[in-house]
C-alpha cells in the first residue's frame, strides 16, 4: 500500500510541472509583444514632451532675457536712489557739522600737515621762478594761506594775487594753481584815486568812499549775483584783517561794497570806484578760480 501512495505522487508532481510549463511558455510571446507596443508608446510620447520642451525652451529664454533686462534695470534704479538718498544725508550731516560751534572751534585750531606746508613750499618755488610776481606779495600770500587755511575755510585749489605794482594795461590778477603750480594771467582794473588810467596804483585805501584799490588779505565768496544800477555779474568780497574787515559789508550797515564784477572799461585799462573789475569775457574763467578763494591786493604796502 505504501508504494502505491508513492507512486501517486510523484505522477501528480509530474502532471503539475507540465501544466505550469505550458501555462509560462504560452504568455511569453504576448508579454514580449505588448511590451514593445509599449516602450513605442513611451517613446513617442517622450519625443513629443522633447519637441514641447525644446519649444518652451525658446520661449523661455526670450522671455529670461527681457525679464533679466527688466530686473537689471529695476536694479540699477534701485542702487541710484539709495546712492542719491545716501548723498542727500551726507549732506545734510556736514551742513548740520559745519555750523555746529565744535567745528568752528576745531577749524580755529586746525593746522596744515607737514605733507601739505612741503606742497606749498614747492609749488611757491615753482611760482616764484616761472612768473614775474612781486616777491614780497607772492611770500605774504603763501605765509598767510598756510597759518589760516583752515581757520578762514579757504579753498584748497586756488589762491589769487592782485599785484597792483604793475601797469593795468598788463595782465596782474595772478590765479595760481595749488596742485600743480600752475598761474593763469588776467587783467584787472584799480580805483579812480588810486592812480591815472592804464598806470601802476600809487595810493591805497580802505575807507568808505575814497574810491581807492583796497588793500590786504580778502576771502571771495561763492554766489554770483548781479548789480541793480549796470546789470555787472559779480562775487562778493569778504575782509579778513583788521585794516579792512568792514570792506565788503553793505555801506547801510557802515561798510564798503566791494566787489569782484565784471566791467568793459577794463579792455582800455580804465578804472573803477575801488573794485576789483574784470574783463566780461574772463567772467566764467575767473569766477570758477575764485570762489572761496584767499586774493591778496598787493599795492606796495
Amino acid at each position: 500500500m505504501v508504494l502505491i501512495f508513492i507512486n501517486i505522487t510523484i505522477d501528480a508532481k509530474e502532471t503539475t510541472t507540465k501544466q505550469a510549463n505550458k501555462v509560462t511558455h504560452t504568455p511569453k510571446r504576448f508579454i514580449s509583444e505588448w511590451r514593445k507596443e509599449q516602450w513605442r508608446k513611451e517613446r513617442l510620447a517622450k519625443a513629443k514632451k522633447s519637441a514641447s520642451l525644446k519649444k518652451r525652451s525658446k520661449k523661455t529664454k526670450y522671455v529670461s532675457k527681457w525679464k533679466k533686462a527688466q530686473w537689471k534695470k529695476a536694479a540699477l534704479k534701485k542702487a541710484k536712489l539709495a546712492k542719491s538718498k545716501s548723498k542727500s544725508k551726507k549732506k545734510r550731516i556736514t551742513a548740520k557739522w559745519k555750523k555746529s560751534k565744535k567745528y568752528k572751534k576745531r577749524q580755529k585750531t586746525k593746522k596744515l600737515n607737514r605733507y601739505q606746508v612741503k606742497k606749498l613750499n614747492k609749488i611757491y618755488k615753482k611760482v616764484s621762478k616761472k612768473t614775474n610776481i612781486n616777491k614780497r606779495a607772492l611770500k605774504k600770500a603763501f605765509s598767510y594761506y598756510k597759518n589760516n587755511k583752515y581757520k578762514k575755510s579757504l579753498s584748497s585749489k586756488y589762491l589769487a594775487i592782485a599785484d597792483y605794482t604793475k601797469k593795468a594795461r598788463n595782465k596782474r590778477l595772478y590765479i595760481i594753481n595749488l596742485n600743480n603750480g600752475a598761474v593763469y594771467k588776467h587783467k584787472i582794473a584799480h580805483g579812480k584815486y588810486s592812480g591815472s588810467v592804464g598806470g601802476k596804483v600809487r595810493r591805497s585805501s580802505n575807507r568808505r568812499n575814497s574810491k581807492m584799490t583796497p588793500y590786504g588779505f580778502f576771502k571771495v565768496g561763492s554766489r554770483v549775483g548781479r548789480t541793480k544800477k549796470r546789470g555787472y555779474r559779480y562775487l562778493s568780497v569778504k575782509g579778513l584783517e583788521r585794516s579792512n574787515r568792514k570792506v565788503g559789508y553793505p555801506s547801510r550797515n557802515g561798510g564798503r561794497d566791494i566787489i569782484v564784477h565784471t566791467a568793459r572799461y577794463v579792455n582800455s585799462g580804465g578804472r573803477s570806484h575801488g573794485c576789483f573789475a574784470i574783463r566780461p569775457r574772463d567772467r566764467s574763467r575767473v569766477f570758477a578760480k575764485l570762489k572761496k578763494a584767499l586774493l591778496y591786493s598787493y599795492t606796495g604796502r
